[in-house]
């Protein structure tokens, strides 16, 4: 899309008028904000529904993707430079009179993710946008996303993240395409004609809304779509007593209790109500996904039994692992198909992507709550358990004792990597060294039973968004030195090996490197009050706090070098800035110990007379994506 400083400015001016019924000179930031994102979608929108007739024409097959997290940032920078826009919008802003960082800062970041999960779902559906790919994202809404983080006496204080307080500018409701979920109950089985009849009765009806947010594709037009669910009651799913006095005030409790499901990401487990919640969100996100995919293939196509050949449903780590139970059940009681029928579509349908090599943290459910909250999912997973295990032990016999190890059910525990691996026709790891782990020692009999299923598929990220729009300096000099062609072919980047000796391309970087430092050094002291050397060695450590994400062990390496500087003050030591961005879970007592450690440790080698010249400890409140 171009368009010129001239014409977006009249544009701009238009817009303000018919939208706020101002000037120029009477409008607040957060009104040009909301002026340049109705501009966009006026462009966006058209291209969304287009995208969406060249799928439907074409019988494009459709890949689903389903997360519990989907960090995207800021989304105006991103669409203005998938646009063709960042440019010309900032150059205008600048001509009117208003500071552009100020105005993209109208934008709150989504609280629709906090680490690598929810980053490397961002990139992976701007990727396909990118390519041109039909692909869509399915999440939920979360109404506070994680937490906002603030940090008081070293402490981490958790505060709700009101990112849906304004508008949020790019999603849109789409109230006719609600969804019922259902939540506990009973299952009354009755036999008609020599087969079984399954019904559920006396469930909790929660109703999942959804929102569209369009994904622009960089440069070519293409929208795809990431759908967001929030939980929403009505008063026509409340049972209200004329005998009974307070009606109001009991459905003011049932309402709360539905809307909770949408809340927060990744809800306190550390206690029983904490992990019904985080059940609840799971099965939320897989039912009502999996209900509206069916719902559209079944309106253009002919026959449920295309179900693999149109769609493919990619579950992003364990968390949406229900979607095998649930299409299996969609598929039986909905769609009356028989157990081998569902059964071979689920698997030629889901596919699955493992994260984690530690056992501790492939979930595991207690199977009674499982029972409690989903009774006809669990009969479904009681028959794939026992199907899955009696296959082993027959087709298998060298692996007869591990059964219990593999079995979906086990030791009062649902193994939802297991009921994930059985039920796909995938299984990735995402980076060669966690492939050959999890083949070869964690998941090793899984491999020896399905070995067609594993693959590798090292992640990777959108260079367009960490490179092009956060480093644009970086950017411009790889693009003098081999052109631009690498925007849209990343592989082009391979040709910068040319330039590893070239002195010329050296300094430029360097320049550009040392830039970004000195920005670094004025947000710091700006915001933290802290006066960092912007010759010194930057090294940052930003991800969710945990055990295994090892700060504990990075501070250990901190405090060793501050004792080396006691130890021997006249040592030449280059200056060193050590900076952490992490949130502690807030039921995580160990993370929330470390943050308040590296707090203590910063503060006492920041204010050190002599040390403090060598090395710098910073903890960066709530890290955002900018």
């Amino acid at each position: 899309m171009s368009m010129t400083t001239d014409q977006l400015s009249q544009l701009l001016k238009e817009r303000l008028t018919s939208s706020f019924g101002k000037s120029l000179e009477e409008v607040t930031t957060k009104e040009v904000f909301q002026s340049i994102c109705f501009i966009m979608k006026d462009s966006i929108y058209p291209n969304w529904q287009m995208t969406k007739e060249t799928y439907e024409q074409n019988d494009k097959k459709q890949v689903y993707y389903f997360s519990m997290e989907f960090l995207l940032g800021r989304m105006i920078e991103t669409n203005l430079l998938n646009m063709g826009l960042l440019d010309v919008v900032k150059e205008t802003l600048v001509s009117l009179g208003f500071n552009p960082d100020e105005v993209f800062k109208e934008e709150h970041d989504a609280g629709l993710g906090n680490g690598g999960l929810g980053r490397l779902a961002a990139c992976f559906l701007d990727s396909l946008a990118s390519l041109q790919l039909p692909g869509n994202g399915m999440g939920i809404r979360y109404k506070y996303g994680l937490f906002q983080q603030k940090v008081v006496n070293g402490y981490q204080v958790e505060l709700p993240d009101y990112w849906l307080e304004d508008e949020y500018m790019w999603e849109t409701k789409r109230a006719d395409k609600a969804i019922e979920v259902r939540f506990g109950g009973t299952v009354e089985t009755t036999e008609i004609n020599g087969e079984l009849h399954f019904q559920h009765l006396d469930y909790e009806r929660v109703l999942a809304i959804p929102y569209d947010v369009p994904i622009v594709g960089y440069d070519n037009n293409t929208v795809n779509t990431l759908r967001l669910w929030s939980a929403e009651s009505t008063t026509n799913h409340f049972h209200f007593h004329s005998s009974r006095g307070h009606d109001y005030y009991h459905y003011l409790d049932y309402k709360r209790s539905i809307e909770k499901i949408s809340e927060f990401l990744y809800p306190d487990d550390s206690y029983y109500e904490g992990k019904i919640l985080r059940l609840k969100q799971q099965y939320f996100l897989v039912s009502a996904g999996l209900q509206s995919i069916l719902a559209r293939h079944k309106k253009s196509q002919d026959s449920i039994y295309d179900l693999p050949n149109h769609v493919v449903v990619q579950i992003n780590d364990t968390h949406p692992s229900l979607v095998v139970p649930e299409l299996m059940r969609l598929l039986l009681d909905e769609e009356k198909l028989g157990w081998d029928e569902a059964w071979s579509i689920t698997q030629q349908t889901v596919a699955y992507t493992n994260h984690t090599t530690l056992s501790e943290a492939l979930e595991k459910w207690p199977e009674d709550m499982i029972k409690t909250l989903f009774p006809r999912l669990y009969q479904i997973i009681h028959e794939i358990n026992e199907r899955f295990c009696k296959m082993l032990w027959f087709d298998y016999p060298e692996l007869r004792e591990q059964i219990p190890e593999m079995a979906i059910l086990a030791y009062g525990q649902v193994h939802m990597a297991h009921l994930a691996m059985v039920g796909s026709f995938s299984i990735n790891g995402v980076a060669k060294l966690h492939t050959n782990i999890i083949k070869n020692r964690v998941m090793k009999p899984f491999y020896q039973v399905f070995p067609d299923r594993f693959n590798n598929k090292t992640n990777g990220i959108t260079h367009r968004r960490w490179l092009l729009n956060a480093n644009p300096g970086l950017a411009n000099v790889i693009s003098e030195a081999i052109g631009t062609d690498w925007i849209k072919q990343p592989e082009q980047l391979k040709k910068l090996l040319d330039f590893s000796a070239d002195r010329g391309f050296q300094e430029a970087a360097a320049r550009v490197k040392h830039e970004n430092k000195k920005k670094l050094a004025s947000y710091i002291k700006n915001h933290y009050n802290v006066t960092i050397d912007d010759q010194s060695i930057v090294d940052v450590h930003i991800k969710r706090l945990h055990g295994y994400k090892r700060q504990l062990l990075n501070l250990f390496h901190i405090i060793h070098l501050y004792n080396s500087c006691l130890e021997n003050p006249n040592q030449n030591m280059t200056p060193r800035t050590f900076i952490f961005g992490a949130k502690a879970a807030p039921g995580y007592t160990f993370a929330k110990q470390v943050i308040k450690l590296i707090n203590a440790v910063a503060e006492k080698i920041n204010n050190h007379p002599t040390i403090s010249k060598y090395l710098k400890v910073l903890f960066l409140e709530t890290t955002k994506l900018r």
